[in-house]
């Protein structure tokens, strides 16, 4: 595919802060074309009876019921903690 007479790589490296060499203004420009022409491609497709999602699969809820449970003793959650004072966990002082 040729270079569309429209694009500008030297313009679109400049807006990227890209330095570029000829031959890689030469590549990318080729490579920006081609992407380009696919985009004019996908344009042409029918897409009046398609419906807008989010997913292209349907997506169900796989997360388990929120449903309250037996938690640990306060004496068990506690039993690893280096300091410990009314049921709770004592942490040195972060901020003044």
């Amino acid at each position: 595919m040729s270079q569309p007479t429209e694009l500008n790589i030297e313009h679109v490296a400049r807006l990227a802060r890209l330095r570029l060499t000829a031959e890689e203004e030469e590549r990318f420009g080729r490579q920006l074309g081609e992407v380009l022409h696919h985009i004019e491609q996908l344009a042409k497709v029918d897409i009046d009876h398609v419906e807008p999602a989010a997913h292209a699969f349907p997506i169900f809820n796989i997360w388990a019921e929120d449903a309250s449970q037996p938690a640990l003793s306060v004496e068990r959650a506690l039993r690893n903690a280096p300091a410990q004072r009314d049921q709770m966990v004592v942490v040195p002082k972060v901020v003044d």
